[in-house]
């Protein structure tokens, strides 16, 4: 029984030596002298508030993409024990000794290690030589721009690891198909391709690019397989619905798994989330939480209530009024009704607070019962502390002359009588009998007389001149037909007005509400809102020192200096390796010409090269020139500020894309032995080219050695470079 112990146990491994080794030195070309310099390092300053705002569970958004890459960042400072506790104010700040910086960079640095293996492997799934996967591992290992980018505190080399393991992921996938399709190796592939795009786009939008690529070159593959006959009906349905699940289902889910984890770390209210609806703030712990938990959901005839603007830029704010009035005649000679000033305040103050009143009825209170206002319902707004009624009639409003002008009636008996009815309607209604909501509700304000809508203006034009205190200007808008959010506004703060006296209401209008009712938001109704505001809300784009344009990228003709040492010469740029930069455009023209000529001779029953290798030729060509093309073209009709740094997922594929036409052209053009052994020995030249090259940049990748002002001078081989030189 026991007979199996009479014999050792072995275990036998394949260890691909290769990939081990570039591991081994990917690492240490990325984590060598991580924490160094101890320093704030350019965009470190932009992410780096973030990961702060992550340990203080503080919400905020972010316009330039998904939670996901963020996220990684916060977990190497929840890693290192980061408490969130520094002022990311100014790039070369010196880091306080509670920051954990080798840990807030360990998770780049590591997927940028991890990209040279990937770039080795990918090539071999191609089916390229081993030879020619370690060049391509080796260039992704000696390039300049990739290695300072992973050294650091940013984006890019996560979003390109998560693109080149679902490049890998689907080749070995699409490897699998032909002999063990649905084994669980070919299910692991599969859904890790899934995996890998979902997080490439979490990361960053731009990882939609391969996303897209790989879904298209999915449904080339698949109607390849409709076309083999020894596939049934029913196993070309369980193809399809597999690759449906794992490519589109799974990625999607995830994708939402990343804002259900984000949403859910940062509960408290901060300064991001003023730009978020009066619902959506009120979710989160403290700020507008605090004032609105527990309000008087339906909103009453006598119900106190102030009105926040739905569109919230380029700022929050509250229908407001004052005693002053608007000047009798204006600076371009136009005059004015006289009547008191109606503005859009972008502060909380008592001013904000309007009374909604029955226009039959002359009380000031919610009833016992409250009667609740409907959908269609007239109102009159009292404002709380004037007690004078919200108005607009054919006065041209103070900067927007084709508008209405909106005021608070004052009697002045002349031939000017009140128009202060207005008609609700809600928006976001799911009938016509709906209830106006506090918060939830989005509310227009027609008015009755004249059909104009009660608009804030002041997020279009400018504010108002010093007479109306820089506020912005109210208007009716006659053209109501078509919809915008500054036309729509919701109930923040809602109480039920109790005191029918004019003094007691001003002591009630000064106090805080406290009810008990409480409104929380499902998860997709903040995701979506979110989503939203990430996708529409736009930072006004300003010229910075290193942007650039797509053109310059090609050529190498920018760069961006990173860190300058505060006494010394040492300093850190993002600049490639001009030999790698230029061999790969080299690439890609060598590509495009061969493959054009290919076809016209193709076309002509002439087939220069065996059917295999053209096949070969068009895959891996079509994967490293189409991830080149789809991540660099995009740029050209981008209303962005561009940066060097935007070109690296593109430059990664264009990389990859030198070992395949070379190979190519020792294989198939060099047909004798000397032309050969000519072409091997001008490709190691060529290596050592790329070799001296990153020995001679290092110094600025690393930030070390210190260089001499003339040792600086002899690094800038192109005009257009910025390298920093201090004044003697």
């Amino acid at each position: 029984m026991l007979g199996f112990l009479k014999k050792p146990v072995v275990v036998t491994a394949e260890i691909n030596v290769n990939l081990v080794a570039l591991t081994v030195m990917g690492l240490i070309s990325r984590l060598w002298g991580l924490s160094y310099p101890r320093a704030v390092v350019f965009d470190e300053v932009y992410y780096g508030q973030f990961v702060s705002l992550y340990m203080k569970r503080i919400f905020f958004v972010d316009d330039s993409g998904p939670p996901f890459g963020h996220m990684l960042l916060a977990l190497g400072g929840y890693l290192g024990g980061f408490d969130g506790n520094f002022l990311w104010n100014r790039i070369g700040a010196e880091y306080s000794m509670n920051v954990p910086v080798w840990s807030l960079r360990l998770l780049p640095a590591l997927a940028g290690a991890l990209c040279v293996p990937l770039a080795y492997q990918i090539l071999v799934e191609l089916q390229l030589s081993h030879c020619a996967a370690l060049g391509a591992a080796l260039l992704i290992l000696l390039e300049n721009s990739l290695i300072t980018q992973s050294r650091f505190m940013l984006l890019e080399s996560i979003l390109i690891f998560f693109i080149l393991l679902a490049v890998l992921s689907y080749l070995k996938f699409y490897n699998l198909q032909r002999h063990s399709s649905f084994s669980g190796s070919w299910w692991f592939w599969l859904l890790l391709t899934g995996v890998a795009c979902s997080c490439a786009v979490g990361v960053k939008y731009m990882g939609l690019f391969t996303y897209m690529l790989l879904l298209a070159i999915v449904g080339l593959h698949f109607w390849h397989m409709i076309g083999d006959q020894n596939l049934s009906n029913v196993s070309l349905m369980c193809h399809f619905l597999a690759r449906g699940l794992a490519l589109i289902i799974i990625p999607v889910a995830m994708y939402l798994s990343f804002f259900y984890v984000h949403l859910t770390l940062l509960y408290r209210s901060g300064p991001h989330d003023q730009i978020m609806t009066s619902a959506f703030q009120a979710s989160l712990e403290g700020g507008l939480a605090r004032i609105t938990q527990g309000q008087p959901l339906e909103v009453a005839y006598g119900s106190q209530i102030t009105l926040r603007n739905v569109l919230g830029k380029p700022m929050q704010c509250w229908l407001h009024s004052h005693t002053n009035t608007y000047p009798i005649r204006y600076e371009n000679g136009r005059g004015s009704s006289h009547q008191q000033q109606v503005t859009c305040y972008p502060f909380k103050d008592v001013n904000n607070w309007w009374i909604v009143k029955d226009p039959g009825m002359q009380q000031l209170v919610v009833s016992n019962p409250p009667r609740p206002v409907r959908h269609g319902h007239i109102v009159q707004l009292v404002h709380g502390i004037t007690t004078r009624y919200l108005n607009t009639h054919d006065v041209a409003a103070p900067l927007s002359p084709h508008s209405q002008e909106v005021s608070c009636y004052i009697d002045y008996n002349i031939s000017m009588p009140a128009q202060n009815l207005w008609r609700v309607e809600i928006v976001n209604r799911e009938s016509d009998t709906d209830v106006w909501k506090t918060i939830m509700s989005e509310v227009r304000f027609v008015h009755v007389n004249t059909s104009a809508v009660l608009k804030a203006s002041g997020f279009i034009g400018a504010s108002l001149p010093e007479w109306g205190y820089r506020q912005l200007e109210v208007v009716g808008e006659k053209l109501s037909k078509g919809y915008h959010q500054s036309m729509v506004w919701n109930v923040e703060e809602h109480r039920y007005g109790k005191s029918q006296e004019q003094k007691e209401r001003e002591v009630e209008l000064h106090s805080p509400t406290q009810m008990d009712i409480s409104k929380n938001l499902s998860f997709m109704a903040k995701f979506t809102e979110l989503q939203w505001k990430i996708l529409t809300l736009k930072n006004e784009d300003t010229e910075h020192k290193y942007s650039s344009s797509a053109l310059d990228w090609i050529t190498l003709d920018t760069n961006i200096a990173y860190w300058l040492h505060p006494t010394s010469g040492a300093q850190i740029h993002l600049l490639g390796n001009v030999v790698t930069w230029a061999s790969a455009n080299v690439a890609a023209l060598v590509y495009m010409c061969l493959s054009l000529w290919y076809l016209i001779r193709r076309r002509r029953k002439i087939y220069d090269v065996p059917e295999d290798a053209w096949q070969l030729w068009v895959s891996a060509g079509g994967i490293c020139g189409g991830g080149w093309a789809v991540n660099y073209l995009p740029f050209f009709v981008m209303e962005k500020t561009l940066f060097l740094y935007h070109y690296l997922p593109a430059l990664t594929f264009q990389i990859l894309l030198i070992p395949i036409v070379l190979q190519h052209l020792s294989d198939h053009l060099c047909r004798s032995l000397l032309l050969k052994s000519m072409f091997g020995a001008l490709i190691v030249a060529w290596f050592s080219s790329v070799y001296f090259v990153y020995c001679t940049f290092s110094p600025v990748t690393y930030g070390e050695p210190s260089l001499s002002v003339t040792e600086l001078k002899d690094l800038r081989w192109k005009d257009s470079w910025n390298i920093l030189i201090r004044k003697q």
